[in-house]
């Protein structure tokens, strides 16, 4: 049996080397912290992945055409059972634009999962009955499909704990340079 050759002219498909980096964006490679491209490549594909993950896990729920930010604001008006100020809603989940969340925050009053109070100046937000109906239903299927299917054991919740401070200390981090790089920018 004869084999043919590829043409001269087409490229040797490239193997990925034990130990090369996986990463999206090879001219952004520090030498300094080959490890630090890594992780930007897997946040952006672990950010992806959880996005998609609340989206069909609220709609699973019963609760269809939501984008990810609007299920996450809904999850945070639900927290603790508190009211929340939009200016609060921003501060923690970190965003900057208030705009955002003040349409997701429309978005869930239409739906009639969310309402507003005015308390003298200020307005604040919670979950309404159904809201938090949704809310109740979406964590069965957490547990039914992504707690389940993680089999996570002691070892491994201190591994996700340890992760989330790491991710809590690293968006820090990305804040800092954020307003570095801000400042640059204006001079």
């Amino acid at each position: 049996m004869v084999r043919k050759s590829a043409p001269a002219s087409a490229p040797a498909p490239r193997e990925a080397a034990p130990g090369r980096p996986i990463v999206s964006s090879a001219h952004l490679v520090s030498t300094r912290s080959v490890e630090m491209s890594e992780f930007e490549f897997g946040l952006i594909v672990a950010g992806n992945a959880f996005h998609r993950w609340v989206m069909h896990c609220m709609s699973a729920a019963g609760l269809k055409d939501l984008t990810p930010l609007d299920v996450l604001v809904l999850h945070h008006v639900t927290h603790r059972a508190r009211d929340k100020r939009l200016a609060d809603i921003c501060f923690i989940m970190n965003v900057e634009d208030t705009h955002l969340i003040n349409y997701s925050l429309k978005k869930l009053q239409n739906m009639g999962v969310v309402v507003s109070s005015k308390n003298g100046k200020e307005v604040t937000y919670a979950a309404t009955e159904e809201g938090q109906s949704y809310v109740a239903r979406y964590r069965e299927v957490r547990e039914q499909c992504l707690i389940g299917a993680l089999k996570a054991d002691d070892s491994l919740n201190r591994d996700i704990g340890e992760l989330a401070r790491l991710l809590r200390m690293l968006s820090g981090v990305y804040d800092q340079a954020a307003r570095a790089a801000a400042s640059l920018a204006f001079s």
